[in-house]
């Protein structure tokens, strides 16, 4: 088991002072900070590999073309999958939304069921809300319990539509909640429906495997996961992959073009057009090098420390409610809550004068705030850097807020 403390030192941005504080960072979830070792590899690949690639017979352009090569072998070994069936996006919105119009609007129709569910980032509902606009399929939405559990019964009651695409979740960016993605997805392909999940929040936490979840499209962003911006991953099921049509067309997709068409290259090549982001791919490779030496069951144990000893000892805040379930077997990176009386951004402008950074709003989740009854939460969420005195300075400056409200 590692020490976050130590981990800590690995990070820069974690030594500066923010408003004459220590800086406390504990808006992981909207994005991870980065350990040096990211930082330096993508700076050696633009001081000494910098090239574009598949493209020129000269040193460079091997080097950068072997670079990005590796990476997306390193994310099919992180996920278990193979290196053919890893595309590499900007981010998770972009995994989804290529999925949506790549396979949804060619195999979607008038009088077809989408099911997702109600605690989905818009990134994993607004697409759908449009395939069904534009080719007359409906969007069926799954609930919630009362203690922010996905509701299976309703979900099982939503598979009985006969759903021809079924997208959910891995873990609830504003509850929290770990859903039980195998069973869900064996539940979904009983009545011969395609599964996409949307992983952004699970796989700096966890170890994910594709192949044991069984799903036929799985999405992540790099940011979250100590990796750059601007670098994100779309697996999918090679059988599907090769029958779909490509998102964008361009240079970098093609096999042959001539005046009047074009043919397109294999997968995963197909759907990467224009130049890609190697750097990030780089960056993304050294963050999964550094997670890997902690062992992604040890980062599920800190994890699982972290969220248990957040909720202890947010539950002793007079006048804070905290949102989603206290069971951590099925919770994880985040604890969000409401502080009755004072608005969620009110509650974060204060803690930003501690040096604490948290996150307020609604998370890019409203229909799940609407149906809580709340219009914004205050989100702190964690990762491999994130202590014990992190949580504690959280508490401490929650009293600022008692201060100035005088609740």
């Amino acid at each position: 088991m590692f020490e976050a403390r130590k981990v800590k030192l690995d990070f820069p941005i974690l030594k500066r002072q923010v408003n004459g504080h220590n800086l406390v960072y504990l808006d992981s979830g909207a994005t991870s900070q980065k350990p040096q070792q990211v930082l330096d590899a993508e700076r050696l690949y633009y001081e000494q590999h910098n090239a574009n690639v598949h493209r020129g017979a000269h040193t460079l352009g091997d080097e950068a073309t072997h670079l990005y090569d590796v990476s997306r072998e390193k994310v099919a070994i992180f996920i278990g999958a193979q290196k053919n069936e890893v595309i590499f996006v900007r981010n998770t919105t972009e995994a989804i939304n290529l999925v949506a119009y790549a396979w949804g609007m060619d195999n979607l129709k008038k009088g077809d069921v989408i099911v997702t569910t109600l605690m989905e980032h818009h990134a994993n509902l607004v697409p759908w809300q449009e395939v069904a606009r534009r080719t007359g399929t409906k969007l069926e939405i799954v609930g919630i319990t009362n203690d922010g559990l996905l509701d299976m019964h309703d979900f099982e009651k939503k598979m009985k539509l006969q759903p021809k695409l079924v997208s959910f979740v891995h873990v609830s960016n504003a509850l929290g909640t770990i859903n039980p993605v195998k069973e869900m997805t064996k539940l979904a392909h009983k009545v011969g429906a395609i599964v996409l999940v949307d992983g952004a929040q699970a796989v700096p936490h966890m170890k994910v495997d594709v192949s044991e979840i069984g799903c036929d499209f799985y999405a992540f962003s790099g940011h979250k996961m100590l990796g750059p911006m601007s670098i994100g991953v779309l697996w999918g099921k090679k059988k599907i992959l090769e029958k779909m049509s490509p998102f964008l067309t361009g240079g970098g997709m093609i096999s042959e073009v001539y005046p009047t068409h074009a043919s397109w290259a294999e997968v995963p090549e197909k759907f990467e057009a224009g130049t890609p982001n190697v750097a990030g791919a780089v960056g993304l490779m050294s963050a999964m090098d550094y997670l890997e030496k902690m062992e992604m069951e040890n980062v599920r144990k800190h994890d699982k420390q972290i969220v248990e000893y957040a909720l202890e000892q947010l539950c002793k805040v007079p006048y804070l409610v905290i949102l989603g379930t206290h069971d951590v077997e099925v919770r994880s990176g985040s604890v969000s809550f409401e502080y009755n009386g004072v608005h969620a951004h009110d509650v974060a402008t204060i803690l930003d004068s501690e040096g604490v950074a948290v996150r307020s709003g609604h998370h890019c989740t409203m229909p799940l705030h609407s149906a809580m009854g709340i219009s914004a939460s205050v989100r702190a969420s964690f990762n491999v850097y994130t202590t014990k005195e992190d949580i504690d300075a959280l508490i401490a400056a929650l009293a600022k807020v008692k201060n100035v409200f005088g609740k």
